[in-house]
């Protein structure tokens, strides 16, 4: 399986390139960034774009889009929201472009076009948006908080994650998977995994789920 990627400097992002490189499948992973990668994974071709006018890209089997920002991050709604709505739909329709037939985009729990939050309102809106492109193959991934080290990426720590976490730690394996935090590592092996293996339609692949699915992938490979 070929790959496309966005949002190859996040969390899950560098998770995916990884295990990719691990896997050595002798397939080729394109990731697209918007500033150098530095020293690419082996199988790993970094592709700089701009978002916003994003060139014909490679042919491939299929797309993970992992792009993401949080409001104090991009500044402003509209900034959030160019990120979150607008260069996700623009990287799957032109994966879409380019022959893909499965695709995989990281949303959020509690994700709904008719949510009160702004942000769980956009998350939404780009699952709908996504959805009505009709990719033969759908993933939906709706994590809960993540966990990693940010600061190695060289990302600020976000406070609400840090804080989420904290006041979870207590609670264990007692929290319910559908909310417990999930790392992003996790996440990533969850959706390559299911981007193989999944059959056509459209899946929402809950916290819980991908819990599920990072923790037998990881115990099988």
């Amino acid at each position: 399986m070929s790959l496309l990627l966005a949002g190859a400097t996040g969390l899950i992002g560098q998770a995916v390139m990884a295990q990719w490189a691990t896997a050595a499948t002798g397939q080729t992973l394109h990731a697209l960034v918007r500033r150098p990668l530095g020293a690419a994974p082996q199988g790993v071709q970094p592709l700089l774009v701009d978002f916003s006018a994003l060139p014909a890209l490679p042919a491939a089997d299929a797309a993970l889009c992992a792009l993401g920002t949080t409001i104090k991050t991009a500044g402003s709604q509209a900034a959030f929201r160019a990120v979150d709505f607008d260069a996700v739909l623009a990287f799957a329709r032109a994966a879409q472009a380019a022959g893909v037939r499965r695709f995989a985009v990281v949303s959020a729990v509690g994700a709904s076009p008719r949510s009160a939050s702004f942000y769980s309102r956009v998350k939404g809106e780009m699952e709908a948006a996504v959805t009505a492109l009709g990719f033969e193959t759908l993933l939906i991934a709706r994590p809960s908080l993540l966990t990693g080290d940010r600061t190695a990426l060289g990302q600020p720590p976000r406070r609400a994650e840090a804080l989420g976490k904290m006041l979870m730690a207590p609670l264990g394996g007692l929290l319910p998977a559908a909310w417990r935090p999930i790392a992003g590592e996790a996440v990533a092996r969850a959706l390559l995994h299911t981007l193989r293996t999944a059959p056509a339609g459209v899946q929402v692949l809950d916290n819980a789920r991908l819990h599920d699915a990072g923790h037998e992938e990881k115990h099988s490979a």
